[in-house]
């Protein structure tokens, strides 16, 4: 099992890994996890258990 990076939206390094692959080195979703966080929808300080 691939480690959970993001615990807001369920992506785990292999997700993001393979969407770097796919778009020619750039991650969408890492811009789409910033997003969210300017959005303020991002919950990570409450749902990772690490606390970030």
């Amino acid at each position: 099992m691939s480690e959970l990076v993001c615990y807001c939206f369920g992506y785990t390094r292999e997700d993001i890994k393979r969407d770097v692959l796919t778009h020619g080195g750039r991650s969408t979703i890492l811009e789409k996890i910033m997003a969210n966080k300017k959005a303020g929808i991002c919950r990570c300080k409450e749902t990772n258990p690490k606390g970030r």
